[in-house]
């Protein structure tokens, strides 16, 4: 005679074995589709400051203060406005003397300060370039490009890349002789982000010639298709 329990685990056995022929992944195509989209950029970005040099870090400091508070007045005259540009870096540091014999003695010291500025209509950014320039600014970094309105750009990408997963799909599927189905699983990889950042040419300053270029905005998904066979 059987044991009761031995007879119960057979049962459970047979009655789970529907259910798990059910979840069975169906037959389907996996594929990856891209999609680019180029678009002009319409906000941008500067960082620029001074670096004052003085022979003790007091009088660095006090120069370099005094430079700056003419750069952030300027940009205030010239429109910009204060939450627009903001300290990005503040710094004070010893200078060196050349002395490969020992320890290089303090010749100096050098203040810098930095401001990082946005500018809502790219075509007023030689005019900022300009402005900075002009009220002393001598130390001007790079300057990046942005889309502000991604989002709406980034939707075509997504179905553009749709599209493409789909084109691969069917070619697949012609190649396996089976007929494509619907969209079963459809997954966005990764964050979109621009491939490509428009940069000013160095060295920058006042006349400097600017050129946007454009953005590419990129969308990568992996979407699996079901499959069947083809009717006789």
């Amino acid at each position: 005679m059987k044991h009761p329990l031995a007879l119960a685990v057979v049962a459970a056995t047979w009655l789970a074995a529907p259910a798990l022929a059910q979840m069975a992944p169906p037959p389907a195509i996996s594929v990856t589709g891209e999609a680019n989209v180029s678009v002009a950029p319409d906000q941008a970005q500067i960082d620029g400051g001074v670096t004052s040099d003085a022979k003790t870090a007091r009088e660095a400091s006090e120069a370099n203060n005094a430079a700056m508070g003419k750069v952030l007045l300027a940009l205030k005259g010239a429109g910009i406005e204060e939450k627009d540009y903001q300290t990005s870096r503040l710094s004070l540091q010893p200078q060196f003397a050349p002395n490969r014999a020992g320890p290089s003695p303090i010749v100096g010291y050098r203040a810098s300060n930095r401001v990082t500025v946005k500018i809502r209509d790219v075509t007023k950014v030689a005019n900022v370039i300009d402005v900075l320039v002009g009220a002393g600014a001598n130390d001007i970094g790079g300057i990046h490009f942005s889309v502000t309105q991604a989002s709406k750009y980034l939707d075509e990408a997504r179905e553009k890349a749709v599209a493409d997963a789909r084109r691969k799909a069917e070619i697949y599927a012609k190649a396996a002789s089976v007929t494509l189905g619907d969209a079963i699983s459809i997954t966005e990889e990764g964050a979109p982000v621009p491939l490509h950042r428009g940069k000013m040419a160095a060295p920058m300053a006042a006349g400097a010639p600017v050129a946007q270029g454009e953005e590419t905005l990129s969308v990568t998904v992996s979407v699996s298709w079901a499959i069947k066979a083809k009717e006789q």
